[in-house]
């Protein structure tokens, strides 16, 4: 989907992944990985459920041996976004993957073996309509097994990457298929940058972005919104995952984020709150991310709360200016704030009621 202030580069075919598209004009949909051990079926469930929760829209999974690859039907079976299956090396656990009814999976030819091996994935995948995302990352690159650490400069490893990613292309449109989706990622904002842009100057083929091994919360929230939306406010991206070391709804949240700051999605409310200061006599932190905990963890709140403008202010000198332009909040005073609605001084409410009271409105709303 394209930006709202950028047209797309190039249309990307589209690609089906269960009940989403990924390019063309569909919208950017929204990825994550689980973390937990995918021969652990009530747990790995359990996460993707709240995932859903979250808005995850497509969920992926690591494959690292048969008995994780023969547990993936009972996962499938159990939730209602489209699961992918990651595998390497063993071109078996793909074969397994499709006949356990994934929805995609996530390979690069490169590592599973010989033509014969991937043309057994492709066909599996071809009779089943399952999509292969090929995956290529800065640090596991074929060209690095010569040379391991190359005195590349930063265009160099993206002419690599891209070099590499369209050889594993063509290789598998050369046996009829082409349901293919990209990824190129490095760790780094210069490398995700201009090996992204490089192939979308190359290829129709949709795009997954994202800055690999970000980091933490905070360093790879800022990393990754600066990559992934310098990219999709130039058109070039079908599809997102922030990699944080991090609950994986937080990279759900942080990529909806993304893409809510560049009016390419719509998530949740815009809630706006002071930095606080020392006149400051209520708990906005506290407030806020209870409030944050009770909306986007609840699918009919996050639904319901679209679009809105929410404030939590925290003294009486900006307070009312900045809640009265929003749809309605609280501006703080000692314990208490007052209840703005459009504009309006409504009430009086306490301050251990102001999460109660906005999710009251919320869930009275539409």
């Amino acid at each position: 989907m394209a930006c709202s202030c950028h047209g797309k580069a190039q249309i990307t075919r589209k690609v089906r992944v269960g009940r989403f598209f990924i390019g063309g004009d569909s919208p950017v949909s929204v990825q994550s990985m689980c973390n937990t051990d995918t021969r652990d079926v009530k747990a790995t469930v359990d996460q993707i459920r709240r995932l859903e929760d979250a808005g995850c829209e497509i969920i992926r999974v690591a494959v690292p041996d048969m008995q994780a690859a023969e547990a993936l039907g009972r996962i499938r079976s159990a939730i209602s976004i489209p699961l992918v299956a990651d595998i390497h090396f063993d071109w078996r656990l793909a074969v397994e993957a499709v006949r356990q009814g994934v929805d995609k999976v996530r390979i690069n030819p490169g590592n599973i073996g010989d033509k014969d091996k991937v043309r057994e994935v492709v066909k599996a995948c071809k009779a089943s309509g399952v999509p292969i995302r090929i995956g290529v990352n800065a640090g596991s690159l074929k060209a690095l097994k010569d040379d391991p650490k190359p005195r590349w400069k930063p265009y160099d490893w993206a002419r690599q990457m891209v070099k590499e990613a369209l050889e594993e292309v063509r290789a598998l449109e050369r046996l009829d298929f082409r349901d293919i989706v990209v990824s190129l990622k490095a760790d780094d904002i210069e490398r995700t940058l201009m090996a992204n842009t490089l192939f979308s100057s190359k290829s129709d083929v949709p795009l997954h972005l994202g800055v690999t091994e970000a980091g933490s919360f905070l360093a790879g929230t800022v990393k990754s919104s600066l990559g992934i939306g310098l990219l999709l406010s130039q058109g070039i991206g079908d599809t997102v995952r922030v990699s944080l070391t991090e609950d994986p709804v937080m990279q759900v949240r942080a990529a909806y984020e993304i893409l809510k700051a560049l009016g390419l999605r719509r998530y949740g409310p815009d809630l706006i709150s002071c930095p606080t200061c020392g006149r400051c006599q209520v708990d906005v932190g506290g407030v806020i991310h209870r409030l944050e905990d009770r909306i986007y963890s609840d699918r009919v709140l996050l639904k319901k709360s679209e679009g809105m403008k929410i404030a939590v202010m925290g003294c009486i000198v900006n307070g009312p200016g900045e809640a009265r332009s929003a749809d309605f909040g609280v501006a703080g005073g000692k314990g208490r704030g007052v209840w703005m609605e459009n504009g309006k001084q409504i009430k009086v409410v306490k301050e251990r009621e102001w999460v109660n009271e906005i999710v009251r409105k919320i869930r009275a709303s539409r």
